[in-house]
């Protein structure tokens, strides 16, 4: 498993604290108006807004935040216009970095996200200067502990999924096309399998590999790039060994 998810891990087993700070709302809000007025309104015609739903009903977020997030979205109600934008560029050690924003003032947006990439040292790229080294995919998130492997894997075989990530000792990370990713979604779902997080990600088709002085320069630079409100989620093709990473979550 590549770095990033790694971080991942680590940073969900501190998520109370980001919660803590409004920051997971402001996010899963960000997210379900621009489904909406993408998908139309409709979670179960909308895949997208479906998963945005559950994810905000998984962060305990009241029923009333989230019809209003829709219906913001799909214009029923007024409020400020987002739009999404993704910036690329190059971190510490020329990890090549790619962040999907949402944002209703690009240039704040903007200036913030330059602003941390020269204080640690790297560079922002134009685009398509770094979309090229990513794969983008589908990937859906299951807890362990709702599932056997072996069922799991029955399920994501007959669903039409390219792999399972299993390193995760917490989840399961299944991978699919792009294309595929409501069918797989919706056949999942159909047999029962217990589905947790779930959208597209950007996979790195190469990864860097980073010691520990390395590791922990780079890593806090990327951590200072998900603080930012504006920014949804953030991908690098970095690699960190597990002992590092022990070390560095401890």
């Amino acid at each position: 498993m590549s770095g990033h998810s790694k971080w991942s891990t680590i940073k969900r087993k501190k998520g109370a604290a980001d919660a803590k700070r409004g920051k997971i709302f402001t996010r899963l809000i960000r997210e379900l108006s621009v489904a909406a007025r993408e998908g139309g309104g409709d979670p179960d015609a909308n895949p997208r807004l479906r998963t945005a739903v559950q994810m905000a009903k998984a962060a305990n977020m009241p029923s009333d935040n989230i019809d209003r997030a829709i219906k913001k979205g799909t214009g029923d109600l007024e409020g400020a216009s987002v739009e999404e934008i993704v910036y690329e560029g190059f971190g510490p050690y020329g990890v090549a970095v790619l962040m999907e924003t949402m944002t209703d003032n690009r240039n704040r947006t903007a200036s913030e996200v330059r602003h941390v990439f020269t204080k640690h040292g790297g560079n922002m790229a134009d685009p398509g200067a770094v979309a090229w080294m990513f794969d983008q995919k589908g990937v859906i998130q299951i807890e362990r502990s709702k599932i056997p492997e072996e069922d799991l894997l029955e399920a994501v075989l007959e669903a039409g999924a390219e792999d399972v990530d299993t390193s995760d000792p917490d989840f399961y990370r299944v991978v699919c096309a792009v294309k595929d990713f409501q069918s797989v979604t919706g056949d999942l779902e159909k047999r029962g399998v217990p589905l947790g997080e779930a959208g597209l990600e950007r996979i790195p088709k190469t990864t860097k590999e980073l010691g520990e002085d390395e590791a922990e320069k780079f890593l806090k630079f990327y951590e200072a790039l998900e603080d930012l409100d504006d920014v949804q989620k953030t991908f690098a093709n970095f690699e960190i060994s597990d002992d590092i990473m022990e070390k560095l979550g401890s």
